[in-house]
């Protein structure tokens, strides 16, 4: 447990440089915008591309990966959701929280993170939950807010989320690898090479971009949020293992790399969605602030666990 600790420990130090930097006043809140940018478009696109150009179909997808993480998600959806509507919270409200109880950092933090820890054999695994995030989670909470307040669903709401996934670079560059390795075509080295080295750029480039974000954030309703990092960073996990151990016949590797996924902390594209649709952007940035701080812990734990499952 101490050696996986000490593994990532650097991956935690740059996101402390890159908060440094941002609380220093030495990295604006426009250069982090400008960073990620690079790091969304560019140098994480890059990555996955040359990872699922090079897999087969089979490698990519398994429904009973997919069903495991997926069902055990909205499990821990569901039960934020309802605890948010005790609490008397709007819909758009509740769908927020929900987000943060389900979606970790897993194109920023996971993707790079687990690909060195737990091998480029996690790729794979680490598509697919990022695959159901996106499409699955990210649809959902666009057609929750949108639809509590028109007060009905409309064929408008479904186009922006339609758009909106056909805008995300990381679905693009999946859909254009597979496409590439279903041809049968062999990856050009030259393409290779130029991918490898741009994609390099994402491993430190995104985990400076999350620290330096972060700088931004404030710890306000911190109670509110330390459950949310709770759901987050323990029941999500918790009731991952358990479908994916438990109740799917899940291979032991790409199960752990499922868990270990899904013990990240709250991804920063909650925070955009709530900042866009003006619903609790406060409280999930202390969420994510929280989360993070505490995943230098939790994720080692976690991912110190998984590695005697196979």
């Amino acid at each position: 447990m101490l050696a996986v600790f000490l593994q990532t420990i650097p991956f935690f130090l740059i996101i402390g440089l890159g908060y440094g930097a941002g609380r220093t006043g030495f990295f604006p809140e426009s250069a982090t915008a400008w960073l990620t940018k690079f790091v969304f478009y560019f140098a994480l696109s890059a990555m996955l591309l040359r990872f699922s150009a090079n897999l087969t179909l089979s490698e990519a997808f398994d429904l009973d990966f997919v069903l495991a993480y997926t069902l055990a998600s909205l499990a821990i959806y569901v039960l934020a959701t309802v605890i948010a509507m005790l609490r008397r919270l709007s819909v758009a409200e509740a769908a927020v929280e929900a987000q943060c109880a389900v979606i970790g950092n897993v194109g920023f933090l996971g993707l790079p993170m687990l690909a060195m820890l737990m091998g480029e054999a996690a790729i794979a695994p680490v598509m697919m939950v990022l695959a159901v995030d996106l499409i699955v989670f990210g649809s959902l909470i666009v057609i929750l807010i949108t639809g509590s307040r028109d007060g009905r669903m409309s064929l408008a709401v479904l186009g922006t989320v339609g758009m909106g996934l056909l805008k995300n670079p990381m679905i693009v560059s999946i859909v254009l690898g597979l496409s590439w390795s279903a041809s049968g075509w062999p990856l050009p080295s030259v393409a290779n090479d130029f991918l490898v080295l741009l994609g390099g750029a994402a491993t430190p480039g995104a985990l400076f971009a999350i620290g330096a974000s972060l700088a931004s954030k404030s710890a306000e309703r911190p109670v509110i949020a330390g459950y949310l990092s709770l759901c987050k960073l323990v029941l999500h996990p918790a009731a991952v293992a358990v479908a994916a151990l438990v109740l799917f016949p899940v291979a032991p590797y790409p199960a752990a790399v499922m868990i270990a996924a899904a013990a990240l902390p709250v991804a920063g594209n909650v925070y955009i969605l709530a900042q866009h649709y003006g619903v609790a952007p406060q409280r999930v940035s202390a969420s994510i602030l929280i989360s993070t701080t505490l995943a230098v812990v939790t994720v080692s734990l976690v991912i110190g666990w998984v590695n005697t499952l196979y």
